[in-house]
């Protein structure tokens, strides 16, 4: 059942929503035929349910469940949802038309129904091997720089671009899942894996010509992180893929994808109230120890699992704050700093001890994305986040060794124009990046700020360059191996513009425009092979 509807893509993940709805819809609630149900639940999952959670139930958005949306009426729901909202939901006028915008809000007046879970077995049943391991290069097959490549998310196209960070070249588009979030790379690069929101666990290797998959697993319907194992002995034995449904985390070979072992997340909150729809937010390797980073949503718990004996797992519960979110390192690898976003805090996790060392009060729901460390003039070693309910970038002092009277402390802010969803710099760089693509207007969010590290001050850059009516925001920033040029997106996501997607290149000390990488679809996250395996800035 599971592999013959995994194996459809995305449209056939939306759960039979006909006939769990059939009778289940509350009697104010609008009528929905069968393919109207489909439809939407289609275009729920797409754009709706990680903010607002597979059974509807609420999370960085609030709950969407009939006894509240009911209330509100169908003019006013479509009112939210074509303008957005200040407290951080972008507007989906120009993503979707005026009929879907209708249809959602529909949907949302009905009652949810819970889809089905997956088994080690049903999970072992979607493992594929596409190369097998006999027809892997012994060294690389091509004559690139490899180690600057951009392995970039083509988040509604559900590939993965490889992108020549040399030549500036798309080298391949490599079919992944849905609108995958993250990359994590092996410990040498040569490896990557990425997980679409549809559940498929990829593994690329960079030295085939041209870069491909070798072999797939979904571990779930709807999933959001990925992991690879890099310490010690364990180093590339073990990746572990997250699910938002089912809620549990799933840990796999990393050299052929065989799933070995799946645990569920559900569990009690800091309140301790029953959370069914415990969500893997965020999946993390430790740099000092042989131990995964699960980031479970709902619960605020962040579990640090070992897995130096994956027949008996040790898992250390660290009760943090709701509703978690994205995370990063500190410069040594030893802190982890994760946003728990609902709370508006940051949370500091000491990895080699196990135990939450701080909370930190920031702005109006943090989101850092990969995060950014630099040295601030008066606080020595500082991490930064933005925020998707404001204008505003803050951060903090992160050595408690050498700064103790400014570590887990607000050391500063800086207010933008909008809200955003990522922050970015690198050791050699005298600036920190900043983008605002949560603001709904194009006169903000197709603008990035970039900060002087040593004075503070913001300097804005037109990225997009897209007329106000096409729905285009500037987004992600990320340095290529040399440190010096810096790649922003363009995401462009409204009807018919997937395809004018594009990634700007800017030298970081001029900050003038040096190149462009055009005709992508909806591009978004950039990994550089060289900065991730020398893990600058943690992220």
């Amino acid at each position: 059942m599971h592999k013959k509807a995994l194996s459809k893509g995305i449209f056939a993940l939306s759960f039979p929503l006909a006939a769990m709805m059939a009778g289940g819809a509350q009697a104010a609630a609008p009528e929905m035929t069968a393919e109207e149900l489909d439809r939407a639940g289609n275009i729920y999952f797409q754009r709706c349910a990680g903010c607002h959670g597979t059974l509807r139930a609420g999370a960085t958005g609030p709950g969407l469940l009939p006894e509240s949306t009911i209330e509100m009426g169908q003019r006013r729901l479509e009112s939210i949802i074509t303008f957005g909202t200040e407290g951080g939901m972008n507007n989906f006028d120009g993503i979707l038309d005026e009929e879907e915008i209708t249809l959602i809000s529909k949907y949302i007046q009905q009652t949810p129904e819970e889809p089905p879970e997956m088994s080690l077995a049903d999970i072992r049943e979607t493992w594929t091997i596409v190369v097998p391991e006999e027809e892997w290069p012994d060294s690389p097959q091509h004559d690139r720089n490899w180690e600057n490549f951009m392995v970039t998310i083509l988040r509604d196209r559900g590939a993965m671009g490889i992108i020549d960070g040399d030549t500036k070249e798309l080298v391949t588009e490599a079919e992944t899942g849905y609108a995958v979030h993250v990359a994590k790379s092996s410990s040498d690069g040569r490896f990557w894996y990425v997980q679409g929101r549809d559940g498929r666990l990829s593994k690329i290797d960079l030295w085939m010509d041209p870069p491909q998959v070798t072999a797939e697993v979904f571990i779930g319907i709807d999933a959001r992180d990925v992991a690879v194992s890099h310490y010690g002995e364990w180093a590339d034995k073990y990746v572990i893929g997250g699910g938002y449904w089912p809620p549990h985390f799933v840990i796999a070979d990393a050299h052929t994808m065989e799933p070995l072992k799946v645990v569920s997340t559900r569990g009690y909150d800091t309140e301790g109230n029953y959370v069914h729809e415990a969500r893997v937010a965020a999946l993390y390797d430790t740099p000092h120890a042989p131990t995964f980073l699960v980031n479970v949503k709902e619960t605020g718990q962040v579990w640090q699992v070992d897995y130096s004996d994956i027949d008996n797992l040790r898992i250390d519960h660290i009760a943090s704050a709701e509703y978690l979110h994205d995370g990063f390192f500190d410069s040594t690898g030893r802190y982890f700093m994760i946003a728990a976003n609902f709370s508006n805090k940051m949370a500091f996790i000491d990895t080699v001890e196990r135990k939450l060392v701080s909370l930190l009060n920031t702005g109006q729901i943090p989101h850092p994305g990969p995060g950014a460390n630099w040295i601030d003039p008066e606080c020595g070693p500082v991490a930064g986040t933005t925020h998707l309910g404001q204008g505003l970038m803050t951060f903090w002092g992160t050595d408690p060794e050498g700064h103790p009277d400014h570590a887990w402390e607000i050391c500063g802010t800086v207010e933008t124009d909008g809200p955003g969803l990522f922050v970015r710099s690198h050791p050699n760089s005298p600036h920190v990046w900043i983008d605002q693509a949560m603001h709904p207007e194009a006169d903000v969010n197709q603008w990035v700020m970039v900060m002087d590290k040593e004075t503070r001050e913001l300097t804005p850059i037109h990225v997009a360059d897209r007329p106000a009516e096409h729905d285009a925001v500037a987004v992600h920033m990320e340095y290529d191996q040399s440190g010096t040029e810096v790649w922003v997106s363009i995401w462009a996501r409204g009807r018919g513009h997937q395809d004018d997607g594009a990634i700007v290149i800017y030298d970081d000390k001029t900050l003038e425009e040096k190149a462009r990488v055009e005709n992508l679809n909806t591009p978004t996250g950039k990994f550089n092979v060289y900065n991730r395996l020398k893990k600058y800035e943690r992220g």
